[in-house]
């Protein structure tokens, strides 16, 4: 083998080196971006974790201000409750006509009408609810604020069968101090603390306090109508004549009810139509001066199930509501449901039985009457179809009814 001439040894070299160079600035790019890799995941994670840290903080700074709230709403005053919203209460004045027979034939007399109502916004415009049995037939309405100032009113719209009015007022956007309405019925709870603001016997700006006695309860009223009216709030606060029309309000300021005297026999209870009625209906008020989609389920006459009533009528079920008798040519008459046949009597009381039983609504759970109107009032409207679970004859069925209006 020839020896490697000195040439040939020298590009050897060359290349050698050459190759280690190549090799030398891979690995060091190699390491290079390792490091910076390694970098930049440190710092990726060290941005997440600020990240993470933020969000519980922001988390514990939302629970603060809730509990804080929360904190504040509880402790609100009757005094702070009465000085910030009283301005809102108005007392409502006018005369009715009244014709009365006598021994000596009939007499005209007019007679003068007092009740309560509250602002409310509608469309960037305020009006003034209130019941309707206060301004019923009334003439020369005139709306009396908190600061003395009164107006002349007209009614804008009124609903008999849940006692409301609205009023329009001739008075300066100055005098109008909208109450907020509670978002839904369905937040009031029984025993919360609520306030009734008006004016009793003539006294304006009155405020008793009382709590949230029960929810779902089937008043009449007897002033005027004899409307029946369901899922209505009842509470222990002092309501008497000229409370009519006033807010029921809870401790956050917020209306949860038209608060009414106009039930019969009801010492030491007061009662209110819940604001979701007047939410649902202030639109149609306002714009038509009436409400008509009121659900109606054509029953003509009803008891509640009681053990004694179950087992007159052959029932192990001891709630729900039996039809007694079905409106011709109603919602229950068209859909099949079916009235008493028979006459019972239990403890005194005379009772239609053999006709159905109602014991659930959409698959929920019907105790009584007061649950049934209830339901029907806060779930539906005229022309929507409801299932009802019925028991005949012992035999368990659903049949679905397609509600009339009102």
């Amino acid at each position: 083998m020839e020896p490697r001439s000195p040439r040939r040894r020298r590009v050897f070299v060359v290349i050698s080196v050459l190759a280690l160079l190549a090799l030398f600035s891979v690995a060091t790019f190699y390491l290079g971006a390792t490091t910076t890799a390694n970098s930049n995941r440190a710092k990726v994670s060290s941005l997440g974790a600020e990240v993470t840290d933020l969000e519980q903080a922001n988390s514990d700074l939302q629970s603060q201000l809730a509990t804080t709230t929360s904190s504040n709403i509880s402790a609100a005053s009757p005094s702070a409750v009465y000085s910030d919203y009283a301005r809102s209460v108005v007392t409502i004045q006018g005369y009715e006509s009244l014709t009365q027979n006598t021994f000596f034939g009939q007499v005209n007399s007019i007679e003068s009408i007092q009740g309560s109502g509250f602002v409310v916004s509608y469309q960037n415009s305020s009006y003034v609810a209130t019941n309707n049995h206060v301004v019923s037939g009334a003439s020369n309405i005139t709306v009396t604020f908190s600061d003395g100032n009164s107006y002349p009113a007209s009614v804008k719209g009124t609903d008999q069968y849940r006692d409301l009015a609205v009023l329009a007022v001739s008075a300066p956007p100055s005098e109008f101090h909208p109450l907020r309405l509670l978002a839904t019925s369905a937040g009031v709870t029984v025993g919360e603390t609520v306030y009734a603001i008006g004016s009793p016997f003539g006294l304006a700006g009155s405020m008793t306090a009382g709590i949230v006695s029960q929810t779902g309860r089937t008043i009449t009223e007897s002033t005027s109508t004899q409307a029946t009216i369901p899922d209505v709030i009842q509470f222990s606060a002092a309501i008497n004549p000229g409370n009519s029309g006033g807010p029921l309000l809870d401790s956050n300021g917020e209306v949860v009810g038209i608060t009414t005297a106009a039930v019969t026999s009801s010492e030491g209870l007061g009662f209110a139509i819940p604001v979701g009625t007047l939410d649902r209906e202030l639109p149609s008020l306002v714009t038509t001066g009436a409400y008509n989609l009121h659900p109606d389920l054509g029953i003509g006459s009803s008891a509640d199930v009681t053990y004694q009533l179950a087992s007159a009528a052959g029932s192990n079920v001891t709630y729900g509501v039996l039809v007694e008798q079905v409106s011709s040519g109603g919602a229950a008459d068209r859909a099949g449901i079916r009235g008493g046949t028979r006459t019972v009597e239990i403890e005194g009381q005379n009772y239609l039985i053999g006709g159905d039983i109602i014991v659930s609504v959409d698959g929920v759970k019907v105790v009584n009457s007061d649950a049934l109107a209830s339901y029907l009032e806060e779930n539906s409207i005229a022309g929507d179809t409801v299932q009802l679970g019925i028991i005949r004859a012992g035999v368990n069925m659903t049949v679905n009814v397609v509600l009339a209006g009102l």
